[in-house]
């Protein structure tokens, strides 16, 4: 690839667009069990629906679909389906025999879709962000109320899964690295000291981006952590990108994004959930009233990359695309809270 389409050099010029959920557009399609099997799973012993991962095997025309409408709507990058593709997150259905085939084809899905759009638009080149999700499991915390002391996962078994994720991300074509949706610091540190065993291994570098979620109005990780202290306790890794996803809607968000804008010595993500869910966890937030809100990270200067999480769809992400049009990226200050 050019020096000039890299997505280094791209986020020099614009703010750039993250995709949005992949989950929601799948499960529009209704898939049963059945479609979740395959005919390469048809006769697995435990049940497979609800694994939108594995769908990058069984329905993979599927998957490349949510990838097609998110780049036509304008986005610059598109993550893999793999946010639960951790051969711990893939126990549940017996399938982290599995892991690295998940992430290197799901990769390999979205690279030929980015391929594709880069092609027709060398303009504006696409990229691919391969998902690495929290698991389902957590290093800093005890599951067990009455077991303080007990971990049900330690930190070499999740990077050991988060190695073999990578291996797979990479291999599949991956641009760039996205730890995403960080409940607990520790996994995160987990994932990016396996990161780093990779990419030296290999002699090669990829950006890593990496995403917390703030869990409720307290403005903290599930392990505790305010914004600072969440950047604090990264900023070592030499970061590509820090920001948050999920959990909150857009203006919920704002507060903790502008506190971590003004302390990230690298770029600022963000890509909300489509606001609060509703009743029956759904979303309501459309695509115009979204935008509005995600106006005011730009009017402020607060991002250099933006999308969405849970509930949004390729015409929230299309309107989003239209409104960075008219502004310029965040400037990544010099000093940060450490140096001052």
């Amino acid at each position: 690839m050019r020096e000039e389409n890299t997505v280094e050099s791209c986020l020099k010029k614009r703010i750039l667009v993250l995709d949005g959920a992949m989950g929601t557009l799948l499960q529009a399609n209704a898939f049963d069990e059945k479609d979740f099997r395959g005919e390469r799973f048809a006769d697995w012993p435990v049940p497979l629906q609800g694994n939108n991962d594995l769908l990058s095997i069984t329905q993979p025309q599927a998957v490349a679909e949510v990838h097609r409408s998110y780049f036509a709507a304008g986005a610059d990058i598109v993550e893999t389906n793999t946010f639960s593709s951790s051969s711990i997150a893939q126990a549940d259905y017996q399938l982290e025999d599995y892991a690295y085939e998940l992430n290197k084809v799901s990769a390999s899905l979205a690279r030929k879709v980015a391929d594709e759009f880069s092609a027709l638009e060398p303009h504006k080149p696409r990229f691919v962000a391969g998902s690495i999700g929290p698991t389902n499991k957590t290093a800093s915390l005890s599951p067990d109320v009455n077991r303080p002391e007990y971990r049900a996962i330690s930190f070499d078994e999740l990077r050991l899964a988060y190695r073999e994720q990578t291996e797979g991300l990479i291999d599949g074509g991956s641009d760039l690295l996205l730890v995403e949706t960080i409940f607990d610091t520790l996994n995160a540190k987990a994932a990016l000291f396996a990161i780093d065993e990779v990419l030296e291994e290999r002699g090669i570098r990829l950006p890593v981006m990496v995403s917390g979620t703030i869990t409720d109005a307290s403005g903290r990780t599930l392990s505790g952590q305010t914004s600072e202290a969440f950047w604090i306790s990264l900023k070592h890794a030499d970061l590509f990108s820090v920001g948050f996803n999920c959990a909150l809607g857009a203006s919920q968000l704002r507060p903790y994004i502008e506190l971590l804008s003004k302390q990230a010595d690298c770029a600022i993500s963000v890509h909300p959930n489509a606001g609060l869910p509703n009743a029956f966890g759904e979303y309501d937030q459309g695509p115009a009233q979204m935008a509005e809100q995600m106006k005011e990270y730009l009017d402020l200067g607060l991002v250099n990359i933006i999308g969405g999480c849970c509930g949004t769809t390729p015409e929230h992400i299309a309107e989003l695309a239209s409104l960075v049009e008219a502004y310029s990226p965040r400037l990544i200050p010099e000093t940060t809270l450490q140096d001052s």
